[in-house]
C-alpha cells in the first residue's frame, strides 16, 4: 500500500517538476558553526540514476561575480525509494549520501543549479549559464536581490519568473523547501523526508572500509551499520567489480544478513595474490540488491588495490639518468635529408621531415592520457608515470578526472595554451587508438593542443603553479635537481620547427605564439642532454604520431639552429648516426615463441618491446643464438644493439 502512495504522489509531482530532477530542500544556513548545511534532490521517479547531473554553487557576491565556487558530480549516485539524494555535511542527520565539507554552502545572495553537464563545464570561476539547465534556486539571508543573478537565470523561459528566496536571518534555523505546487516555503528542516509528508520510511545503512589502499594479498574488512536495529531479518549482498577488476580477484562472502533486533554485519574480502602485472586496479564496492527499507548512506567505495607485481625497465628515471642503453627506433634514413643544411633550409628540411602530411598523424587530446601512461612511465615501477617539474613517480590510475587536482596528474603543455593559441577541437574527447588520426601539417596549429612531443606528465598543482609562466620565469619546484630542464627545452624547441606561427624567443615576450626564455632553454639543453628516458618516450611518441624529436635523437642539431653553429653547414655525426646497420635477419617469422638470429657474429644486447614501444623483456646473446618470447600472440619490436649498431625487426607471435 505503501508503495502505491508514492507512486500516486510522483504523479502528482510531474506536472510541477520542470526537469527529471528538482532542487528540493536547501539549507545555506545553520546557527553557531555551519555543520548542518545541506542540499537535497529530488527525482520525477523513485531510484533515479544521477549520471549526466552536476550540482553548481554560485557566488553571487560582488567578488564572486556570480561565478561558480563547489561543483558536485553526480555521476554514479541514484536517488532513493521516494526520490531523494541527500549532500550534505557529516553533522546533518540522517547522514547524507553525498558528503560535502562543513560550512561550504555560502548564504547568500547566491544560487544552486543543476544541469546536464560534466564537472568540467564548470570549474571554479564558471560564469553562471541557462545552458543544459534543469533547475535553479536563487536565495540569501536576508539580503537585497542580487539583480545581475536573476537577470541571468530569467532569460530561460522555465524561469522567466525566477525570484530570490529568503531563507531567514542570518544563524537561523530554517531551510528552503519546494512544495508540491512549484513554490517555496522557509520552516523547519526535513532532511531525508519529503517536505509535505509521506513516503515510505527508510532506515540508512553505512558501510565502513578501514582503508582506501590495500596491496594483492591483503583483507579488506568491511562493517555495515544500520541506524536503527532492523525489526525483521535483512539480507542483501555486495560486489567489488570495475572495468578488469572482477570476482576472480578476490574471495569472501558477499551475502549478508542483518538479524532482526540488530544493526551490524560484517565480512572480509581477502584479495588475491597473483604473479601477473595487471597494473594497480580500482575495486567498487557496492551494493547488489539493498532491500527496500534500507536507504544506502554511501555506496561506490572506491578502493585502490595496488599489484606488486610491477616491472622495473633496465634504464635509469630522470634524476638517475642512464646513457646507451634504449636505441633509438628511426628508421635507417631519416635524418639523412638534413645532410648538406644550413640556414632557413636546414629548418625547413627538419619541418618537412617531422610534419610532413603524409605520413605524420595527429590523435586526440583525450588519447594524449594513454599515450602519456606509456611514454611517461616510471622506469623504477611499471604502474605509474613520472612526473615532470616534481621529480617523482605518481600512480597511472590517480589522473585528474574532476576539479580536485590535489595527489593527481594531468596533461601539462610545456608550451602553454594559453601562449600558443591552440585549444580543444571537435572529436578531442574521442579515445580511438593509434590507428585511427587526424591528417596534419606544419599549418596545423590546432593539433599541437595533443602532440605528445610538447606534452608530460605533472603534478596538478604544479601544474597550476607553473600556469603559463615562460622557462626562467619558471624553474621548477624548490629542491628538486632540475632533471626536466633539457626535457622541456627539447620539447618546445621541437614545436618551433613542427608548427608554423611558433617561436622560441629572448625574455619573457607578452606575444601569441612566442615562448621565453632562449637563452635559458639553450643553458637548459646543454646542460641535462638526452637520456635514456628521453629515448623510450621519442620511440613511444613515434609510433603513434610518425614522427620524432630530433633534438633527442641529434642533440647537436640545437646548436645549429639556435646556438653556436647557426649558418654552419650540418652533416650527421657517424658517432652518433651513421652507425652500419646490423645485416641480420630472425626465423621463424611469424613464430609460436622461439626465433633463431641469423647473421649476427657478435655478442648483442636486445629489448622486446610492444607495437607502442613498451620494454616487455631484455636479452644477451653471444654470436648467433635464439631466444623465447614468453608474450602473448601479437606484434612486437626486437631492438637490437651489437658493438653501438642497432637494428630494428618486427616479429610476429601466433597462439600455440
Amino acid at each position: 500500500m505503501k508503495t502505491t502512495l508514492v507512486w500516486m504522489m510522483f504523479v502528482l509531482l510531474s506536472s510541477s517538476l520542470i526537469g527529471q530532477v528538482v532542487i528540493n530542500e536547501l539549507d545555506c544556513d545553520t546557527p553557531s558553526l555551519d555543520d548542518k548545511e545541506f542540499v537535497e534532490l529530488l527525482s520525477e521517479s523513485p531510484n533515479f540514476p544521477l549520471d549526466g547531473y552536476v550540482l553548481v554553487f554560485f557566488n553571487g557576491s560582488e567578488n564572486g561575480g556570480n561565478s561558480s565556487y563547489y561543483t558536485v558530480d553526480l555521476d554514479g549516485y541514484t536517488t532513493d525509494v521516494n526520490g531523494l539524494l541527500l549532500i550534505g555535511s557529516n553533522g546533518v542527520s540522517p547522514t547524507p549520501q553525498y558528503l560535502i565539507p562543513e560550512n561550504t554552502i555560502q548564504n547568500g545572495a547566491d544560487a544552486v543549479a543543476i544541469y546536464q553537464a560534466s564537472w568540467f563545464d564548470f570549474l571554479e570561476g564558471t560564469i553562471a549559464t541557462i545552458d543544459n539547465l534543469i533547475d535553479v534556486i536563487i536565495y540569501d539571508t536576508t539580503d537585497a536581490d542580487d539583480v545581475d543573478m536573476i537577470d541571468i537565470f530569467k532569460t530561460d523561459p522555465n524561469f522567466s519568473t525566477i525570484q530570490q528566496i529568503n531563507e531567514g536571518s542570518g544563524n537561523n534555523t530554517n531551510s528552503i523547501q519546494r512544495l508540491n505546487d512549484g513554490s517555496y516555503t522557509s520552516k523547519v528542516p526535513t532532511p531525508g523526508k519529503l517536505n509535505e509528508g509521506g513516503g515510505i520510511d527508510v532506515n540508512g545503512i553505512q558501510m565502513v572500509i578501514e582503508e582506501i589502499q590495500y596491496e594483492e594479498g591483503q583483507t579488506i574488512d568491511i562493517i555495515f551499520s544500520t541506524e536503527q536495529a532492523v525489526s525483521t531479518e535483512v539480507t542483501f549482498s555486495i560486489i567489488l567489480e570495475n572495468d578488469a577488476f572482477d570476482n576472480s580477484d578476490y574471495t569472501g562472502q558477499t551475502i549478508l544478513s542483518i538479524k532482526a533486533g540488530e544493526n551490524t554485519t560484517s565480512t572480509s574480502i581477502i584479495l588475491t595474490d597473483d604473479t601477473l602485472d595487471e597494473g594497480d586496479e580500482v575495486a567498487i564496492v557496492k551494493y547488489d540488491n539493498l532491500p527496500e527499507a534500507l536507504l544506502a548512506i554511501n555506496n561506490n567505495i572506491a578502493i585502490r588495490i595496488v599489484d606488486n607485481d610491477y616491472t622495473v625497465a633496465p634504464y635509469g628515471v630522470p634524476t638517475s639518468p642512464t646513457y646507451g642503453i634504449v636505441p633509438s627506433s628511426k628508421p635507417m634514413g631519416y635524418y639523412s635529408s638534413l645532410d648538406s643544411q644550413s640556414g632557413q633550409e636546414l629548418r625547413d628540411a627538419i619541418q618537412s621531415i617531422i610534419a610532413d602530411p603524409s605520413i605524420v598523424r595527429a590523435q586526440t587530446y583525450t588519447e594524449v592520457v594513454e599515450i602519456l601512461k606509456e611514454a611517461d612511465q616510471n622506469p623504477a615501477n611499471s604502474n605509474e608515470v613520472w612526473l615532470v617539474y616534481s621529480e617523482e613517480g605518481r600512480p597511472k590510475l590517480d589522473f585528474q578526472t574532476s576539479s580536485d587536482n590535489n595527489g593527481k596528474w594531468n596533461r601539462e603543455h610545456t608550451f602553454p595554451r594559453s601562449r600558443a593559441g591552440y585549444n580543444s577541437i571537435d572529436g578531442d574527447d574521442t579515445n580511438n587508438g593509434v590507428d585511427i588520426y587526424w591528417n596534419t601539417s606544419a599549418d596545423s596549429l590546432r593539433h599541437g593542443n595533443s602532440d605528445v612531443h610538447a606534452l608530460r606528465a605533472a603534478d596538478g598543482q604544479e601544474n597550476s603553479s607553473r600556469n603559463n609562466q615562460h622557462y626562467g620565469e619558471y624553474i621548477g619546484p624548490s629542491g628538486t635537481q632540475g632533471s626536466f630542464r633539457g626535457d622541456v627545452a627539447r620539447s618546445v624547441l621541437f614545436l618551433e620547427i613542427r608548427y608554423n606561427g611558433l617561436s622560441i624567443v629572448n625574455e619573457f615576450p607578452d606575444i601569441d605564439g612566442q615562448l621565453g626564455d632562449l637563452s635559458t632553454l639553450l643553458e637548459w639543453h646543454r646542460m641535462d642532454p638526452p637520456d635514456d628516458f628521453e629515448m623510450h618516450r621519442n620511440n613511444v611518441v613515434y609510433n603513434w604520431q610518425r614522427n620524432r624529436n630530433p633534438f633527442i635523437d641529434q642533440p647537436e642539431l640545437v646548436e645549429y639552429i639556435w646556438g653556436d653553429k647557426v649558418g654552419s653547414v650540418w652533416n650527421q655525426p657517424l658517432a652518433t648516426f651513421e652507425e652500419e646497420e646490423l645485416d641480420i635477419n630472425l626465423y621463424p617469422n611469424p613464430t609460436s615463441r622461439r626465433v633463431t638470429f641469423g647473421g649476427l657474429h657478435s655478442e648483442a644486447n636486445i629489448i622486446l618491446t610492444s607495437i607502442h614501444g613498451v620494454q616487455l623483456a631484455t636479452y644477451k646473446l653471444q654470436a648467433g643464438g635464439e631466444i623465447d618470447l614468453d608474450v602473448p600472440s601479437g606484434l612486437y619490436l626486437l631492438n637490437i644493439n651489437s658493438k653501438g649498431n642497432f637494428k630494428t625487426l618486427r616479429v610476429a607471435v601466433k597462439a600455440n
